[in-house]
């Protein structure tokens, strides 16, 4: 028997509709504590407009989405725990800054995730990456889709660490869920889950943030039509 959390509907087309970047930004942040949305300016939504366009080029497009991936894993950071440091300048003086733990690791979620990847090894060298893979099953004479872990490679001490969850796009929540699930089941605390991404729907961040209320969620743009083609852009299979 399939639980509640393991079904999904099953997605329709959206509406073809006029948008704006982050119009829904400032509200949203107001109903959901645990999130944070990268601050928006002209550059972060000229990034998202490539993203969005259909006429971009494939090139364009990586490039684009891999700097907008950057800079929200940058923001991210500021999630981690750190400790004050001091060190010694160049001119002989003393400068009081501080130094990130070193007890985090990423998890991406396959396929989308893997883009994420290399942002967050630039901003975090030599940092240890694992990876699940979640497969969704649909069924033509019903309208729910049931999701089943195929693979799983964590770190074996995953549950000591902070963990950054990379996933661009999140539509319904229901891939997101179960990957927190057996992340708790694998004993990591939920509130040191940091569940990174570019897009979301207001839909899916409620669903993901009323079930898992101490996971952190970085984000660029909430609204409620995603670029669910972006892994199939990105990794050159549309």
């Amino acid at each position: 028997m399939v639980s509640p959390s393991e079904e999904v509907l099953i997605s329709k087309p959206p509406v073809v509709t006029t948008m704006k970047a982050n119009e829904l930004n400032a509200q949203f942040l107001r109903t959901v504590p645990t999130l944070r949305i990268l601050a928006p300016n002209n550059n972060t939504i000229a990034l998202q407009t490539t993203i969005r366009n259909i006429s971009s080029t494939r090139e364009d497009f990586v490039f684009d989405a891999d700097r907008l991936i950057r800079l929200v894993i940058e923001d991210a950071l500021n999630h981690l725990p750190s400790t004050a440091k001091t060190v010694t300048t160049p001119p002989g003086g003393t400068y009081e800054g501080v130094s990130f733990a070193k007890s985090n690791c990423g998890v991406s979620i396959v396929r989308s995730g893997e883009a994420m990847e290399k942002g967050l090894r630039d901003a975090c060298r030599a940092i240890r990456i694992g990876k699940i893979i979640i497969e969704k099953y649909e069924s033509f004479d019903s309208q729910k889709a049931t999701l089943s872990v195929l693979y799983a490679k964590l770190p074996d001490d995953v549950s000591l660490r902070k963990v950054l969850l990379l996933y661009p796009i999140i539509n319904t929540g229901a891939t997101v869920i179960k990957a927190i699930q057996l992340l708790l089941e694998r004993n990591v605390k939920e509130a040191n889950i940091i569940l990174i991404n570019l897009f979301a729907t207001p839909k899916a961040i409620k669903a993901v943030s009323s079930r898992f209320t101490k996971v952190t969620i970085q984000t660029v743009d909430i609204h409620p039509i995603v670029p669910v083609h972006f892994g199939r852009k990105y990794f050159g299979t549309d």
